[in-house]
């Protein structure tokens, strides 16, 4: 019972605070800042001291009291400046201010204040933010933007829709916690992952390396990737879509209503859609003729993927009571075929899964709730459904014949479908008791509960059986800020789980976390940070459980802990007014005891969960930018982590391992990327730009098994994941300050054969062109 009253308790404290609703009188304000009714973003906005610049849409928001008159100052490069009270009615009233032009001021200015990304960039923790309105116009999810982010290397075992591994730091899969405006991910099931979702719904993608936030309620042993949608009230429409080789169909459509009382409608939708027909290099045998072809190139027959996902909410913003009262639902559904194993030396041409999400959601913010004190409160509950398809009594070949395979079907003969049960709810406060003092708590609990049926066997007990987790995690942090000068944050966390299956035995784990995270500025152009936390991650459902498809569980899997500590640097100058430059690095020292990491099980067929008695891991990241006026950029950064294999005794060996101190296999170490791009601006008409972006990823070869078990023989030498290098171009053309839009992607230029698990080689060359078109009324 007591993971029913953590969450009872959690929507208790959601009723007290409601309950002071009527005591509030400060409101939200939107302003906009336009000129010959176009939005200006980037202008420098100060409100009652309080700085912050306009988004892409030339909105700020800001707090106030009804029938006051504040004094807001805007600037912006090329405009002049303007200095004016406003007088605030309800704050459904449309506020906006006019700049005129002013064509003798300098093409760039130094502007005060920052925005959201670099505001996110300048906390004390060891975190990097992506802005991602600037990846609208093109095709790209947030796994392919995460990317480009130093410290991250994201593996996919093959085309769109593929399933991927996204390294942090030396930390990957479920080490990593993924979040979107704060709520964690974990159970909104296969159709909403960072490889399908598409950047258009994001409007800035932050990524936390080693010590997270308390704020984001989670367990994550080495980072966290929190997706930030705009949540600025406004009526707009932005629809794309994108056509590309071997059949790639993307769709996103992003659309909102807000009414001058408030009243608000917003929806989200996408699709995704690929053969992955394309050619692969493999060693492959006639399966009725025995004929052998030793490197042979042919395509991918049983790789075809279709996802589509609907995200629609009502409610209402900007009242007295709520910043944000939102009612929503969650749907969508995927498709995905499955053509090989863990290694394409095993071939299917029939498996296959679907999946299905069905999720009511509730979203209630408030700041200022009392004087000093914000709340965000949230609950989803997932009712989807997943099914793993094996029914063929078949087996495959490269050239897609197939023989009869007795009743064991290709794998594993089954038709097994099943309900996680899913459910979420998170409450965060923050308590501002001083200027420079805050008290902040976060409490997330989950719940997993899965029952299925395999209806070719209806009576087998393997899957009847129920499963269930219950996981709570609370956090208390204390902040100190001197404003841009000095920031401390302390905290603690407590994390509770139970786990059950069926009535076969069950287990708990209590434990606690802590950590601090420090930032001073010696210069306004200088920062310098360094974070400590002694964290630990609950096995997920699926590590526990399996994923009744490619994972086996472990249900008697021991939570991990982890020792991070973080060091880093950011120097931003400039040279006159025409050249900026930026150059930041980071250190990072892990050490992780109870590791848990994906071993083959023992037929290699699957994969497995294990902990490892420890893993430490060493390394650093580092960064630079270039920028010229406003046409040029360039930039790269650089990661390299060297992870440590700690333990000294395994199964087999009478004495010390000679796996011992080896660097851990199947992991990147060394790896990197550059960028350059121009921006040619009223080309073919005012307000018109042409993007020129092209992007170089490499990676540099890396252990595929244990280094110390390599032979000295050609035939037994040590085998490795070869070097890859990675040539990426996009020209995108936007006309009318961006309303229309048409963009040329070309990826993997020169044609090379990519691998990130594995031999599970990746697409080849490929060609995308994306439409755009966005429109926003003013309110």
């Amino acid at each position: 019972m007591k993971q029913n009253s953590t969450f009872f308790l959690t929507i208790c404290l959601l009723l007290s605070f409601l309950a002071t609703i009527a005591q509030q009188n400060t409101q939200t304000y939107t302003l906009r800042i336009l000129s010959a009714n176009t939005p200006v973003p980037a202008a420098s906005v100060r409100i009652d001291q309080h700085v912050q610049l306009t988004d892409e849409t030339g909105q700020v928001t800001f707090q106030a009291l009804p029938g006051t008159s504040p004094l807001i100052e805007v600037s912006a490069i090329g405009y002049k400046s303007l200095k004016q009270k406003v007088k605030l009615g309800q704050p459904g009233t449309a506020l906006s201010l006019s700049l005129d032009k002013d064509d003798k001021q300098i093409e760039e200015v130094e502007v005060v204040g920052f925005t959201k990304v670099q505001e996110v960039n300048k906390q004390a923790y060891n975190v990097t933010a992506i802005d991602a309105t600037k990846l609208y116009n093109t095709t790209m999810n947030i796994s392919n933007a995460l990317d480009r982010v130093p410290g991250v290397r994201v593996r996919r075992s093959g085309g769109v829709g593929s399933d991927f591994n996204l390294s942090l730091n030396g930390f990957s899969g479920n080490h990593i916690r993924y979040f979107i405006d704060g709520i964690p991910m974990d159970n909104l099931g296969s159709s909403f992952q960072i490889n399908n979702i598409p950047v258009n719904m994001a409007e800035r993608v932050e990524v936390y390396k080693g010590v997270v936030p308390i704020w984001l309620g989670s367990d994550a042993l080495g980072g966290a990737i929190n997706i930030v949608t705009s949540t600025k009230p406004r009526s707009y429409l932005d629809v794309s879509y994108g056509y590309g080789s071997f059949n790639t169909h993307r769709t996103v459509i992003n659309t909102g209503y807000v009414s001058k009382s408030g009243f608000t409608v917003q929806l989200n939708a996408y699709q995704n859609y690929s053969d992955n027909d394309y050619r692969v290099q493999v060693d492959a045998a006639d399966i009725n003729t025995g004929a052998y072809t030793p490197h042979a190139s042919l395509k991918r027959f049983h790789d075809k993927f279709h996802n589509e996902a609907i995200i629609a909410q009502v409610g209402l913003v900007n009242k007295s009571y709520a910043d944000r009262l939102l009612f929503g639902i969650t749907l969508g559904q995927n498709y995905k075929e499955i053509q090989t194993g863990a290694r394409m030396s095993t071939v299917f041409g029939g498996i296959h899964r679907r999946g299905n999400t069905i999720m009511p959601s509730l979203k209630y913010q408030k700041t200022d709730l009392i004087s000093g004190l914000d709340i965000a409160f949230n609950a989803n509950f997932n009712l989807g459904t997943e099914q793993n398809i094996d029914t063929l009594n078949r087996r495959y070949d490269w050239y897609g014949n197939f023989k009869d395979n007795g009743s064991n079907g290709e794998r594993s003969r089954q038709l097994y479908e099943y309900k996680n049960n899913e459910g979420l709810a998170t409450l965060s406060a923050n308590y501002q008791f001083s200027e420079r003092q805050s008290l902040s708590l976060g409490n997330t609990t989950t719940t997993f509960n899965r029952t299925g049926q395999n209806k070719l066997d209806p009576e087998s007990s393997l899957y009847e059986r129920g499963k269930k987790t219950v996981k709570n995690i609370l956090g208390v942090g204390y902040n100190y800020d001197v404003d841009g000068l000095w920031s401390t944050t302390v905290f603690g966390k407590y994390l509770y789980q139970q786990n059950k299956d069926a009535d076969i035995q069950s287990t708990g784990s209590n434990e606690f976390g802590y950590g601090i995270a420090s930032t001073f500025f010696p210069r306004p152009t200088l920062q310098v940070k360094a974070s400590y936390e002694l964290t630990n991650r609950l096995p997920t459902p699926y590590e526990l459980f399996g994923d009744v498809e490619n994972q086996e569980g472990n249900f008697n899997l021991r939570p991990e802990h982890s020792h991070n500590i973080n060091v880093g640097a950011i120097y931003d100058w400039r040279s006159g007014e025409d050249h900026r430059f930026s150059v930041g690095g980071n250190l990072i020292y892990r050490y992780a005891f109870d590791f848990i990491y994906n071993r083959f099980n023992n037929n290699q067929t699957k994969l497995i969960a294990d902990n490892r008695e420890g893993v430490s891991t060493r390394g650093g990241d580092a960064e630079f930018r270039y920028s010229y006026k406003n046409w040029l950029n360039f930039g790269g950064s650089m990661t390299y982590q060297y992870l440590q294999n700690k333990q000294k005794y395994e199964d087999g060996y009478t004495s010390v391992s000679p796996l011992y101190n080896d660097q851990m296999p199947n992991i990147p170490y060394l790896f990197g990327n550059s960028n350059i791009g121009v921006a040619l601006r009223n080309l073919g008409g005012s307000g018109n730009v042409l993007n020129i972006n092209y992007n170089l990823l490499y990676v540099h070869r890396f252990w595929l098994y244990w280094p110390s078990l390599g032979g000295n023989s050609v035939t037994d030498e040590k085998r490795e994941i070869p070097e890859q290098l990675s040539h990426d171009l996009s020209v995108i053309y936007s006309v009318k300050n961006g309303r229309y839009n048409i963009g040329l992607e070309v990826n993997n230029i020169t044609n090379d054969r990519l691998y990130d698990n594995f031999s599970l080689q990746k697409p080849g060359r490929s060609f995308t062109v994306n439409l755009r078109y966005y429109l926003q009324k003013a309110n």
